[in-house]
């Protein structure tokens, strides 16, 4: 399953992604907030139960987006959306539909610094899993040159200089 993925220190507040979205589909389901100067691009995180779907009176909200002629604007998405991604604008609801229908959606192609990304989430898992299990092993570790026996007296050393550095 792709999805879109947000990296946000490397965003730097210039707000291409929310405009490109704006232009593609007349409100941006992307929003850029600041906080303390850093600045943090908020999208639909397409929830599995999502709480905006369920609370939908007019059945609007589905997996796809947004069904417009359906949504009349009641705000209750909004008020329920755990990470602030729906929007109301114009009496009509607006989040991130993830662009099905684009090979590239619009705001990762306005992002000059690469801060959003659409990853295939079962290859980014299994990459994960496989870093993990690595460092667990060590089986990552590239031509190891001493014995494990050194490894352990380098390992008691160091705990010992920490201690005596404590006390």
């Amino acid at each position: 399953m792709e999805k879109i993925i947000i990296q946000p220190d490397l965003c730097d507040g210039c707000l291409d992604c929310q405009e490109a979205c704006a232009r593609l589909h007349g409100a941006s389901g992307i929003l850029v907030r600041e906080v303390e100067g850093s600045f943090y691009p908020i999208i639909c995180q397409q929830c599995e139960d999502a709480p905006c779907q369920l609370i939908c009176p007019t059945e609007a909200m589905t997996e796809d987006g947004i069904e417009e002629a359906r949504c009349i604007g009641c705000g209750l998405c909004m008020m329920v959306c755990p990470f602030g991604a729906v929007e109301v604008h114009e009496r009509k609801a607006h989040k991130c539909n993830q662009c099905p229908d684009l090979e590239t959606p619009a705001c990762i192609k306005a992002c000059s610094k690469r801060a959003i990304a659409k990853v295939d989430t079962v290859k980014l898992q299994a990459e994960r899993q496989r870093r993990h299990i690595e460092k667990i092993t060590g089986l990552g570790k590239k031509n190891r040159k001493s014995s494990d026996l050194i490894n352990v007296m380098t390992a008691n050393t160091r705990a010992r200089k920490a201690l005596d550095k404590e006390a």
